[in-house]
């Protein structure tokens, strides 16, 4: 790990966050890497559960490491569409929960939560971000992409590395 990449906080939360994850995720896990097109199925999958049983059963599902909203490398991290930046939901790491991290930035400094959380709130209310992130099994930080969808006032992400 390069020393340079602790002089900010967020980051040093990511690698933390990444560690924990990928022991949640187990050693075990096939190499293969998710698509784009399964990371929107998975949203849109979500986002129909959310609209059929409501804020608080979907979050419970959401946040279920075992569930049916967690596949390999993909899982679902919830927002608020108010910009608070608090972790709703968060399908790989359970002490994410509460956090705030509206401020949450990759190593290159772009504003994670903050940007996907625009592309919330922006007409469409869907989107793609892309920022480099520590990869939850290797720990190599590597290139990202989010989709982005919002339902109500909520929004749900998930990511797959390219």
């Amino acid at each position: 790990m390069k020393t340079a990449w602790l002089r900010t906080g967020t980051l040093a939360l990511a690698l933390i966050v990444a560690a924990d994850a990928g022991q949640a995720a187990g050693a075990g896990q096939a190499a293969g890497r998710a698509s784009a097109n399964e990371a929107v199925a998975l949203v849109k999958k979500g986002a129909a559960y959310l609209r059929t049983y409501g804020r608080d059963k979907a979050l419970a599902a959401f946040n279920d490491p075992h569930g049916d909203f967690v596949k390999g490398e993909l899982y679902f991290f919830v927002y608020s569409t108010n910009g608070d930046g608090i972790v709703l939901a968060h399908g790989q790491n359970p002490k994410m929960l509460g956090r705030r991290l509206i401020d949450m930035k990759d190593i290159d400094g772009y504003p994670v939560v903050r940007e996907a959380t625009r592309v919330a709130n922006s007409p469409v209310g869907k989107g793609w971000i892309k920022y480099r992130w520590p990869n939850t099994i290797t720990g190599a930080v590597e290139p990202k992409q989010s989709y982005i969808e919002r339902v109500g006032d909520l929004w749900i992400g998930c990511g797959v590395y390219l």
